[in-house]
Parts: structure tokens; sequence; C-alpha cells
């Protein structure tokens, strides 16, 4: 089996790779590059829209574990909490950036392939 793209089950590119093809983490680091400062979470939530607590949570978390997004608690009645691109997080908004590029330049081209896909008989003729 070729590894050297990172396909082996266990090479450490396949984790961060998880990370970053989760949905709403592309959103939370697209948001953060977007407004090039710190969000709170509700902004955050506000923002993506069908975002669950949860998920969102889950989200924050891994990048923050990841060394992608900073977590800061100002100790205020209630805690506030802010959340920021690191270094590594700016690099890799970058990326996330050239997808949402391409998926908004591109977006009505894939609804009208699957359009034609979805019309097409049940066979696959």
């Amino acid at each position: 089996m070729d590894t050297e793209y990172g396909y082996a089950k266990d090479c450490p590119s396949r984790t961060v790779v998880s990370v970053l093809a989760n949905k709403w983490s592309l959103y939370v680091l697209g948001l953060l590059r977007h407004y090039e400062r710190p969000l709170r979470f509700t902004e955050l939530r506000r923002h993506i829209e069908g975002v669950t607590q949860k998920s969102l949570t889950q989200a924050l978390r891994n990048l923050e574990r990841d060394g992608l997004v900073s977590r800061t608690i100002y100790p205020t009645i209630p805690p506030r909490v802010e959340y920021a691109l690191t270094d590594l997080g700016v690099e890799a908004g970058a990326l996330t950036a050239a997808i949402a590029d391409w998926s908004k330049a591109n977006a009505s081209r894939v609804l009208e392939a699957r359009s034609a896909y979805d019309r097409r008989p049940a066979d696959g003729s």
C-alpha cells in the first residue's frame, strides 16, 4: 500500500485531516479568520446556522487540542470566554478560505451535476 500521501490508518496526518474535514471546524476557522478578532461562543453559534451547542463545543475543543484555536477565559461574572486563531490556525484558515471560495464559485455547477445525476434512471444507464 502506498502510504506516501498519509492514507495509512496510523498516519498522524489522518487525525489532523479528520479535524479539518469536520464542517463545523471549517466554519469556525472561517469565521475567526473573517472577523480577525477573538469571538465568543455565542457569536460563533449565531453565525453558524444549524450548529448545536454540543457540536460547536466539540469542534472548538478539537481545534484547541490541535493548537489551531486558543481559548481565553476572563475572570468576570459570568466568566467571558473568547476563541481566537493561533498562528497554526491562521495557516489552516487560509486553506479553509480556499475551500470556501471554491465552493462559492462552483456551487451552481455542483448543484447542476447533482440534479443531472438524480434524474438518471435507477439502473444507472
